[in-house]
C-alpha cells in the first residue's frame, strides 16, 4: 500500500491546485477588474502546469506500477487507483508547454468574449478564438494518440468518461427523430400564455431565489450567489460559487437560472466528504451534472406542483398580476418556442441548440469550418434546425463561453443530461409517490436525498452506465424523457 498512500497524498495537492484554480478563475469571471487579465491569466497558467507537472512526474508511473501489481482489495480505493491511472495517461499525452499556451490563449480569449459578446462584434475575438480552436486541436490529436481515439472522442472523454461519438450520433438521431414532428403539433396547440409585465426588481428576484436555494438544501455557509453574463456553477464541494443574471423585464428566467446552477451545487456538496480530495470523489462527468441541474429545474420546479408552490410567492412579490397565476406561470414555464438562445430555450426545442454546436464544434475540430466562417454556418444551421436566424453574432456564435473557454465536447453533455434528468426523475417518482403533493407545499428534501443515496454519493466509485443502471433499472435512453414531453406537452 506504500505506493497507493504516495499517489493518494499527490493527487490531495493536485485537489488543492485544483481548487485555487477554480477560485481564481471564478473571481476572473465575477469580479476581477478587467486590466487585471494579463497578470492573472500567468498566474492561473502557471498553477495549470503545477498541476501537469505534479502528475506527469516519473516517480507517479513507478506508483501506479507498483499499485496496481497489488491493487487494494477496497473498492473505493480500487476505483480510486483507475481515476489516477486515467488521469495520468491523458496528462502524460500533452506536454507542459501546450498546457501553458492553452491557459493563456483560453484566458484572454474569455475576456475578450465579456466585451465581444454585448457588442456582437465577431470580428473581435476571431483572432483569439483561431487560437484557442488551434491549441485545442493540438491538445485533442495528442490525446487522442495516447487515448486510441479520434480528437474530438479525446475531448468528449475529457468531459463525460467513456462518452464517443459512436454512442451521441444514434441517440441524437432518434431523439431528433422523435422530437420534430412533435414539435410542430406542440406548437399548432399549445395556448400563448400572458407575459408577465414588471418591472420585477433584481434585488426582489434575488431575494425569491435566496429563499427557493435554502428550500432545496443550499447553505450559504459553504457557498454565495453573484452576477456574471453567463450563469455558472463553480468553486469546490466546500465552497460553491455560483453565479446568475437578472433581467427587470422577465421574473422567469433569472429564476430558473438559478434553480438550474443549485443542482449543480447540490451535486459537488453531495460528494462523498471522505474522498473529495481524490479523483475518485469528483463526479461521475459532465452528463451527470447537467442531468442534476436538469432535473431540479426542468423536472421538478417546472412541475405542476412546484408552480402551484411558486406562484403565490410571485405574487406576494410583485403582485397580482393575471400572468402570475398559477395557470398562467405553468403555460409560461411550459411555453415552447423556437428561438434563439440555449440558456432560455425550452426543454422541447433545446436539443436542436445542442445538435447545432455538436455539429459546428466537430468540424472546428477536425479544420473543415474556419472561425472565420463560423458565424455564417451558425446562422445557417440555426435556420435549418430552428427556423430562425440570428440578427447579430451576440444572440448568435457568441452567445456562449464555452468554446472562448476551450470546452470543446461540452456541449452534447447538456442533451445527454436532459434524458438522464428525465430517466432519474421517474425512478425517483416510483420511489417517492407522495412527490409531488411535497412539491407543492415547497418540500423537496426528500427528492434532494435520493439523489444523494443514488447519485451524489457514489462519485466515479463505479462506471457512468453502471451507476444510471443501477439508479433506473436501465442504461441511458430517450424513452423516459419521450414519456415525459408527451405528458408535459399533450397534443390531443
Amino acid at each position: 500500500m506504500q505506493a497507493y498512500n504516495a499517489l493518494e497524498r499527490r493527487f490531495a495537492r493536485l485537489a488543492a491546485l485544483g481548487h485555487a484554480l477554480s477560485i481564481l478563475s471564478w473571481d476572473r469571471s465575477v469580479m476581477m477588474p478587467h486590466a487585471s487579465n494579463a497578470g492573472r491569466s500567468d498566474t492561473l497558467a502557471e498553477l495549470e502546469v503545477m498541476a501537469h507537472e505534479l502528475l506527469v512526474d516519473p516517480v507517479v508511473a513507478g506508483d501506479l506500477a507498483q499499485a496496481e501489481a497489488a491493487p487494494p482489495s477496497d473498492p473505493w480505493q480500487a476505483a480510486n487507483l483507475a481515476e489516477m491511472r486515467r488521469a495520468h495517461r491523458r496528462a502524460t499525452a500533452v506536454p507542459a508547454a501546450l498546457v501553458a499556451a492553452l491557459s493563456h490563449a483560453t484566458a484572454r480569449c474569455e475576456m475578450t468574449w465579456r466585451a465581444a459578446r454585448p457588442q456582437g462584434d465577431f470580428a473581435l475575438i476571431e483572432a483569439e478564438l483561431t487560437e484557442v480552436v488551434a491549441r485545442t486541436r493540438e491538445a485533442a490529436i495528442a490525446k487522442g494518440e495516447a487515448l486510441g481515439l479520434a480528437p474530438y472522442d479525446a475531448l468528449l472523454d475529457d468531459f463525460q468518461p467513456g462518452l464517443q461519438r459512436a454512442h451521441i450520433e444514434p441517440i441524437f438521431a432518434t431523439l431528433s427523430e422523435a422530437l420534430r414532428p412533435r414539435l410542430e403539433r406542440i406548437l399548432e396547440r399549445q395556448d400563448v400564455p400572458l407575459r408577465p409585465a414588471g418591472p420585477f426588481p433584481a434585488e426582489r428576484q434575488r431575494e425569491i431565489a435566496i429563499n427557493l436555494m435554502g428550500r432545496l438544501g443550499f447553505d450559504f455557509n459553504h457557498g454565495r450567489l453573484d452576477e456574471s453574463a453567463h450563469p455558472f456553477c463553480g468553486g469546490n464541494p466546500d465552497d460553491i460559487r455560483m453565479t446568475t443574471r437578472w433581467d427587470e423585464a422577465d421574473v422567469v428566467t433569472g429564476l430558473m437560472a438559478v434553480l438550474h446552477e443549485t443542482g449543480h451545487a447540490l451535486y459537488e456538496t453531495g460528494l462523498p466528504f471522505d474522498w473529495r480530495q481524490q479523483p475518485v470523489g469528483r463526479s461521475g462527468g459532465m452528463a451527470l451534472h447537467e442531468s442534476q441541474s436538469l432535473l431540479i429545474e426542468m423536472q421538478a420546479c417546472r412541475s405542476p406542483a412546484f408552480v402551484a408552490f411558486l406562484g403565490p410567492q410571485l405574487r406576494a412579490a410583485f403582485g397580482d398580476d393575471p400572468a402570475l397565476t398559477d395557470a398562467n406561470l405553468e403555460r409560461v414555464y411550459h411555453h415552447v418556442h423556437p428561438g434563439l438562445i440555449r440558456v432560455d430555450a425550452d426543454e422541447v426545442t433545446y436539443p436542436l441548440h445542442i445538435i447545432l454546436r455538436y455539429r459546428l464544434e466537430q468540424a472546428l475540430i477536425d479544420g473543415t469550418l474556419r472561425v472565420a466562417d463560423l458565424p455564417e454556418a451558425w446562422n445557417a444551421q440555426m435556420s435549418e434546425l430552428l427556423g430562425v436566424t440570428p440578427p447579430n453574432d451576440g444572440v448568435g456564435c457568441l452567445q456562449d463561453i464555452h468554446w472562448p473557454a476551450g470546452a470543446f465536447g461540452y456541449f452534447p453533455s447538456y442533451s445527454l443530461g436532459a434524458l438522464l434528468a428525465a430517466q432519474f426523475y421517474e425512478a425517483a417518482h416510483v420511489a417517492l409517490p407522495e412527490l409531488d403533493a411535497d412539491l407543492m407545499e415547497g418540500n423537496v428534501e426528500k427528492l434532494v436525498d435520493w439523489l444523494r443515496a443514488n447519485i451524489h454519493s457514489r462519485a466515479r466509485s463505479v462506471p457512468f452506465d453502471q451507476l444510471v443502471t443501477e439508479a433506473t433499472g436501465a442504461p441511458l435512453g430517450i424513452d423516459a424523457f419521450v414519456r415525459h414531453v408527451n405528458r408535459r406537452y399533450p397534443t390531443s
